[in-house]
């Protein structure tokens, strides 16, 4: 029976924006817990808007993700979808049923609902936070969530470079959403992955990366399946 650090994955990793900087910030994410032999390959919706904000965004984003995907032809494991509303879930587990779907909200809900109790989101505009409340909510955990946290003015930067641009703003509010009693802090959105591991070196309770949470996810899953 192989351990879950000898399974060698290939991973399809699709940004559901049209962003190349933020699917680059997800491929730095994914690729940090790559292992010895796996393969990951880090893909952009092939059409479609740079942010999703609406639903409409999120349904044009669905078809761009389903392309990217058609496109693909390398073999793959698993597929990794990178935005906080997994976008084009439901539609890429049906087009591709024999493998394995993971979306980044998904995984860090999971994380969030492991370690138990109260936890925030931590966001990078406040025209998302509806969105992340409504996806907190279809997760179950809608009454543990304490806040969704971002900063106060509209998004005025390229979503590649909120990340960095507003640092310095993202750490004090995990540390407000920590002191409020959040257990832990899930980082909202495809444009944060990455940032998780250098808050926590600050942050008091751990920062949830959703890009990271999914791919350990679907190490375990795939072993778990090997196993049987």
């Amino acid at each position: 029976m192989a351990a879950i650090g000898d399974l060698v994955m290939r991973l399809l990793i699709v940004n559901p924006n049209t962003s190349a900087g933020v699917t680059a910030r997800i491929n730095a994410a994914a690729q940090a817990m790559a292992l010895p032999g796996d393969r990951f390959v880090t893909v952009s919706a092939a059409f479609g808007p740079s942010l999703i904000v609406t639903d409409a965004d999120a349904q044009e984003a669905t078809q761009g993700v389903l392309a990217a995907i058609t496109r693909h032809r390398e073999p793959m494991d698993g597929i990794v979808l990178a935005s906080f509303g997994d976008t084009g879930a439901a539609q890429v587990r049906a087009a591709w049923p024999g493998l394995p779907v993971m979306g980044i909200a998904e995984a860090a809900f999971a994380d969030v609902a492991e370690i138990g109790g109260p936890f925030a989101i931590v966001t990078f505009a406040p025209e998302v936070i509806a969105s992340l409340v409504a996806r907190a909510t279809m997760h179950g955990l809608g009454e543990a969530l304490v806040r969704v946290a971002a900063p106060a003015e509209p998004l005025h930067h390229d979503p590649a470079e909120v990340a960095d641009l507003l640092s310095a703003q993202l750490r004090a509010l995990c540390d407000e959403c920590a002191g409020q009693g959040a257990r832990c802090i899930v980082m909202g959105g495809g444009p944060l992955a990455g940032l998780a591991s250098q808050l926590a070196l600050q942050c008091p309770v751990p920062v949830i990366d959703g890009t990271q949470s999914a791919v350990a996810r679907l190490r375990a899953m795939m072993a778990a399946a090997r196993a049987v």
